[in-house]
Parts: C-alpha cells; structure tokens; sequence
C-alpha cells in the first residue's frame, strides 16, 4: 500500500502556471508507473500522462500538447506535474497514482491501486 499526497493547486488567471507535487510513502519500492489524472465537474476522469518510477520515461495523452510535463525526485519519492498555459478547460481536482502494472503506461484506471485525495486547480478567464 501506498499513501499519496498531492499539492500545488490553486487559483491562477489564464496563460499561467502552476506544479502539482505528489509525494508517496509507504511501500514504494513495488511502484512502477506513476500517473497523473484530473477530473472535471460532471466529466469522466481522464489520463493526462506517466512517469516510469525508475527510468524517468514518460508518456502522455494528446490532449496536454506539450503544455504539461511529468518530472520526479526518486530519492524525495516525489512527482511533478509542471503545468504551463493553463486555460480554463483546464480547471479540474488533478490526482496521482500509483500503479505496479506496465499497463498502466497507457492510462487504464484500473492498472493503478493507489490515488491521492486529488488537488485543485482552478483556470479563470
């Protein structure tokens, strides 16, 4: 089991920025991937990338557009989530995950068995 903790969320103005941070205790040694989600009021949770624990390879889905990048701090059991050009389609609670499972590379949910309390992040206009 692993406990996630995100932060770094808040209130920005359009064409800002923000990190999220996701620090994980516990038995960290069995992760594997490391992802990031964010959920919008009424709207599916959705996959914004992935961080290989011990490589540092990341994957994204499309939608970012390169706006968001993936980074982590293995010896501070720590990742980032930099977030440049926040627009407010962009306003939602963001999570991490922890998953032990190559196929959470891509994004299934269900590959990931341990989630932050999630972080908001709220874009205005």
């Amino acid at each position: 089991q692993v406990h996630l903790v995100e932060s770094g969320g808040g209130l920005v103005q359009a064409g800002g920025d923000l990190r999220l941070s996701c620090v994980a205790s516990g038995d960290t040694f069995s992760t594997v991937i490391m992802g990031w989600f964010r959920q919008a009021p009424g709207m599916e949770r959705e996959w914004i990338g992935a961080i290989a624990w011990t490589s540092g390879s990341t994957n994204y889905a499309e939608f970012p557009e390169g706006r968001f990048i993936i980074s982590k701090e293995i010896f501070k059991d720590t990742v980032y989530l930099q977030m440049n050009d926040l627009q407010p389609e962009d306003t939602a609670l963001y999570y991490c995950a922890r998953s032990k499972l190559s196929s959470a590379w891509y994004g299934t949910s269900s590959s990931y068995d341990s989630w932050g309390q999630g972080t908001q992040v709220t874009v205005s206009s």
